[in-house]
């Protein structure tokens, strides 16, 4: 194309192309229209303002020799500050006035009556007592899609956490005369639905809360959060009827209950027996390994895995702390463990004796009231951090009885000889303490022991199977069966006279007592004036010990068939027959609900019928005793079987 001159000024003028030089104006042309289209429709990247992902984390460089602090822009009245890969409840700060709370032991606490404590618990220390350590320092080489999956678990991040609070102190009565049948008023938890709600307690919308009162001393709670938990404890108003402060402890944990109560309907803990001033108590196995290491390192254990506690059951000073943990130990009026009331009265072992042989822990009460009901506490502590679970009770109240009218029955145990023995057994305050006691029952039982194993060592006990005299028992299972017998005989099990179980047998009934009170003319008239009535199974009980008027739980009579069962028949044992000469005052038999109506070694009380204790892991409850002429609980049932008077003098 040229421009033209005329008279009128410049204009165009056509000018004729070669063909080539026309296809290459069509060719420019159009490429200019395709880099016009492309420029329209698609916007270029090749430079822009904003990211479309978070950049890398940078290396954090801590040096105390740097401040950069008056360089730091001041924040406005909004301001709240938001780094990428943290939460807000590393940084941020909860409002005024509310306490903090770690991931450890429990927080104790004061609280008025009608006044509200809040607490704030930050997730972040959940992280922080986590293993693998916080933060890492990842290298630039690393892939983008690593990076961001890191950011997103940090971002999404949820924890279960458990709460549990025990009242340990409550405000007293004013009046206690006129307000015997009243209790101070529970504690209320509350806990926030959300951060965003900073001060729960009775006062907040009950929609942005969970209000939670206690129960027994005690409450426990857990959820799933997603940020900083607010929690408040709320005491009421008592100034009418109570005086003084309430005291608490708060705990709360990202792996359990500090404070665990359980009231389900298995029993695992046992009454073994009792008298006048003492009870004995033992917990199940501990253990089913029969592997040697394993159980004598449970034996060996230090200190005991379970502690115990005794409360009378008339004494309302346990009323609503019968769950707490402290509540129990600074309330209960025998408390087995340290900082407890009158800790000295409990004094706990490990042991194998009853079921299996396997370990147990036993518990010895003394200085007990005669006539009293008592409820027993089993707990187990928490034993250092890596146990998760902290102190846990469990269990629950049973009906209690009254034991030892007269006190001419008194509860031995840790034999030497006879080391399956833990029971009341004759007994007279004159003649010894306990130990004492014990021992004269003891050194009896092994001086004839002596006689039975002479007679035993003449007995082809190594000889081979044609010569033995059986092919499935043994000289062993011969002197087991006849200690057994032998024990149970001559340590008679003893129940206080007014007692009126059916399958007791009254002894010694002509006697007096040891406070020189005698039975009365119709008493005695209702009884038989024959030897096993007016006499103990052992007169070395009635002449040396002279405890008066009782009852015997008789000896089991499989006792006897299992002696006849496991020895030589040269040795010329036998047993009488149910109904036959020789049975009745002599042994008792066992019952199919697991009742304890005849004695064993290693026999203890069960629960059967109505009389039931609720035990678990940490706090068991049990109750001790006998009262009414009716045994009101009963746990732990194998009937043992004392065999009567048929060897070497016995």
């Amino acid at each position: 194309m040229n421009f033209c001159q005329s008279s009128r000024g410049y204009f165009c003028c056509a000018m004729h192309l070669s063909p080539l030089q026309s296809r290459l104006a069509a060719s420019v042309a159009a490429s200019c229209l395709l880099v016009l289209l492309y420029w329209s429709l698609f916007s270029p990247h090749f430079a822009v303002a904003e990211l479309d992902r978070p950049p890398r984390l940078l290396p954090i460089v801590f040096d105390d020799d740097l401040d950069f602090t008056p360089n730091l822009p001041a924040g406005g009245p909004m301001y709240e500050p938001d780094f990428i890969g943290f939460d807000r409840s590393i940084i941020g700060r909860a409002a005024d006035g509310l306490l903090k709370l770690e991931n450890t032991d429990p927080t104790p606490m004061d609280l008025e009556e009608g006044s509200t404590t809040r607490f704030w618990f930050p997730l972040a220390v959940l992280a922080g007592r986590e293993g693998g350590g916080g933060l890492e320092l990842r290298g630039e080489g690393e892939g983008e899609q690593e990076e961001e999956g890191l950011l997103g678990e940090r971002q999404a991040s949820s924890r279960t956490i458990y709460i549990s609070v025990n009242t340990c102190k409550q405000p007293t009565a004013l009046e206690p005369d006129k307000t015997k049948e009243m209790e101070p008023p529970q504690l209320t938890l509350f806990v926030s639905k959300s951060a965003e709600y900073q001060a729960p307690g009775p006062l907040a919308d009950m929609s942005t809360q969970h209000m939670l009162p206690f129960v027994e001393g005690a409450v426990n709670f857990n959820f799933t959060a997603t940020e900083d938990v607010y929690i408040a404890v709320h005491a009421p108003n008592v100034s009418d009827v109570f005086e003084g402060k309430y005291n608490f402890e708060i705990a709360v944990s990202g792996e359990g209950y500090y404070f665990a109560y359980n009231d389900q309907d298995d029993t695992d803990l046992i009454w073994v027996d009792s008298d006048s001033q003492g009870a004995l108590l033992i917990t199940h196995n501990l253990t089913t390994e029969r592997d040697p290491e394993v159980q004598e390192k449970i034996m060996s254990m230090e200190p005991y895995p379970y502690v115990l506690f005794a409360h009378n059951k008339t004494d309302r000073g346990l009323d609503g702390l019968k769950r707490s943990w402290c509540g129990l130990k600074l309330n209960a009026m025998i408390a087995g463990v340290r900082g407890g009331r009158e800790e000295g009265k409990v004094r706990s072992s490990m042991t194998r004796r009853g079921m299996g042989g396997l370990p147990k822990q036993q518990f010895f009460f003394n200085g007990l009231w005669a006539d009293t009901n008592y409820t027993a506490f089993l707990a187990r502590e928490r034993r250092g951090v890596g146990l998760g679970l902290g102190k846990r009770q469990e269990g629950g109240e049973d009906q209690g009885g009254r034991r030892g009218d007269h006190g001419n029955c008194a509860l031995i145990t840790d034999l030497e000889f006879c080391n399956e023995v833990a029971y009341s057994v004759p007994s007279n305050p004159s003649f010894g303490n306990s130990t004492q006691l014990a021992r004269f029952y003891d050194d009896h039982a092994a001086k004839l022991y002596v006689n039975f194993n002479l007679s035993l060592q003449q007995i082809q006990c190594e000889a081979g199977p044609t010569q033995r005299y059986s092919l499935v028992r043994t000289c062993d299972d011969c002197a087991n069966a006849y200690k057994n017998w032998l024990c149970s005989v001559t340590i008679p099990r003893c129940e206080d006279f007014g007692n009126s179980a059916p399958y007791l047998q009254a002894r010694a009934i002509s006697q007096p007592f040891p406070d020189g009170e005698m039975l009365s003319k119709e008493e005695l008239g209702s009884m038989p004036n024959i030897t096993r009535f007016n006499s103990s199974r052992n007169t070395r009980i009635d002449e040396e010990i002279r405890p008066g008027p009782y009852k015997e739980l008789l000896p089991c009579e499989d006792l006897c068939y299992d002696l006849v069962r496991s020895c030589p028949a040269s040795m010329g044992f036998g047993c009488p027959q149910p109904g036959g000469l020789g049975f009745e005052g002599n042994y008792g038999q066992r019952r199919e609900n697991g009742e304890l109506v005849c004695n064993f070694q290693g026999s203890a009380h069960i629960p059967s019928g109505e009389g039931k204790v609720l035990v678990r892991w940490g706090v068991l409850a049990a109750v001790m005793g006998m009262g009414e002429g009716k045994v009101l609980v009963r746990w732990g049932v194998l009937a043992a079987v004392m065999g009567m008077g048929v060897a070497w003098g016995v």
